[in-house]
């Protein structure tokens, strides 16, 4: 549980401005979509997925490194990778497991699965969309644990998008259709109150000897 005397404690070192912007931006956050990179090669893609997510309200991203390992590209992220929760795993089969447990269907992104267009996904279930390797796509063990394939209608010779903007048009696409729904996709009081004080974590410096002065205080 947070403490709220210290979370009242701590927003009084922000600016009304900043306070103002974590209301307007923590009440359009959502844990009923997330996202999936797996093995992702070129650092400023998954970079950018992030920033997408951060833009269009998606709260967490799983990363899956089983073959690369590589360190978030800050520039490209912009700073995103502050505001979104990063779950890094080392294997596709952990990451899985782990997004069933917590009762996500797996959406396998792919332009020549014809399972589901779209314009034609049901927003009502909670999912992961799952996005591949620049060159090779998804792995065979994302496409057999996969509960739906989805794809992005494409009209010219290319085949395929970048993985960043293919999870940006998803992700537009789904937030908006999802915000027009009786569906409650808000994050909880717990984790609002929780996310609010890891922000500030992020923002104040000398974070530590603040809260330590005020249960000195206390």
């Amino acid at each position: 549980m947070v403490d709220l005397k210290l979370l009242a404690y701590l927003e009084s070192y922000l600016t009304e401005n900043r306070r103002q912007r974590f209301d307007k931006v923590i009440e359009e956050r959502t844990k009923h979509f997330t996202v999936a990179t797996e093995d992702v090669y070129q650092l400023h893609n998954t970079s950018a997925v992030i920033r997408s997510c951060d833009v269009f309200g998606i709260q967490e991203v799983h990363i899956v490194e089983e073959r690369n390992s590589k360190r978030i590209d800050r520039e490209i992220a912009m700073g995103a990778q502050k505001w979104v929760d990063l779950n890094r795993f080392h294997s596709v089969k952990t990451c899985i497991q782990d997004l069933k447990q917590k009762g996500y269907q797996i959406v396998a992104t792919s332009p020549h699965a014809n399972n589901c267009l779209l314009h034609e996904f049901d927003v009502t279930k909670k999912s992961c969309f799952f996005f591949g390797r620049e060159t090779e796509g998804l792995s065979q063990e994302v496409i057999d644990q996969a509960d739906t394939f989805l794809k992005i209608p494409m009209y010219g010779f290319t085949e395929s998008l970048n993985i960043s903007v293919s999870a940006a048009i998803v992700l537009q696409h789904v937030t908006t259709k999802l915000k027009q729904t009786d569906i409650d996709w808000k994050l909880s009081l717990e984790e609002r109150l929780q996310k609010r004080l890891d922000w500030i974590k992020k923002t104040i410096k000398s974070y530590d000897e603040i809260v330590e002065r005020f249960y000195e205080s206390s």
